[in-house]
């Protein structure tokens, strides 16, 4: 069954998918459905001056419409710093929108592939904002740990994911308030049970402590929070 899910975006049960009127409507959706998703970015930004240098290689994992890919160019364009950036999605829809948003940078490479397929060259930087949350929980370990292999020593991984809540009564409470935001937002109660019907089996989060455990277990010791509201958090893990 197809459904409405809101800003002209229609899914079926079960079966989300980041194509289609998804990548046309995707910027307005995200910016209304995620809490402080354009702070998130400029958190990003500001963070990556510590870790980018001259010469250094970025990845952003799930770069959806290029919107970060784009903010990132423009801030180190600013002060002449000689990178090179590439955005990996697996939906040919949010590369084409990426490479429109991003064409004026001959610095920024799109591949569109599933990381679990790809080698990635030695970086300085890589980024996953709400997109490991999307990988099959089977090889979830097996991207993070690609990601700290590719990391040069001192590099850093900046990890924002829905987050699920340590036990029952914290979930409810969560779970509660972020329905409560999303109707503030406009949204209707159908579009907003749409969307959950629409994510069951593809949206899987892990808890604050699984999301660490699977950092620690791929090598990373430094950790820490950066941003954190209801069921979204940013982790720093640097190498």
């Amino acid at each position: 069954m197809k459904n409405v899910v809101g800003n002209n975006i229609v899914s079926i049960e079960s079966n989300w998918k980041f194509s289609g009127t998804v990548a046309e409507n995707f910027d307005e959706h995200v910016k209304l459905s995620v809490p402080y998703y354009n702070q998130g970015h400029d958190l990003i930004c500001s963070l990556s001056d510590f870790f980018v240098n001259n010469g250094s290689h970025i990845y952003e994992i799930g770069c959806s419409t290029g919107t970060l890919l784009e903010k990132i160019g423009n801030r180190n364009l600013n002060i002449e710093k000689q990178i090179k950036i590439t955005g990996i999605d697996i939906e040919q829809d949010m590369i084409l929108q990426a490479k429109k948003k991003c064409a004026d940078f001959n610095n920024i490479n799109l591949i569109c592939d599933d990381i679990i397929n790809l080698e990635l060259e030695k970086s300085d930087l890589i980024i996953s904002y709400y997109s490991v949350q999307f990988i099959n929980p089977r090889v979830r370990q097996l991207v993070i740990n690609k990601i700290y292999e590719s990391l040069n020593w001192g590099g850093a991984f900046i990890y924002f994911e829905k987050v699920r809540a340590c036990d029952a009564r914290f979930q409810d409470i969560i779970s509660t308030l972020y329905m409560e935001y999303k109707l503030d937002r406009g949204y209707t109660p159908e579009e907003i049970i749409s969307k959950q019907r629409s994510l069951k089996g593809v949206l899987e989060p892990f808890s604050t402590n699984g999301n660490l455990d699977l950092l620690k277990r791929a090598g990373f010791e430094d950790i820490t929070t950066v941003m954190k509201y209801l069921c979204f958090e940013g982790f720093l893990a640097i190498k």
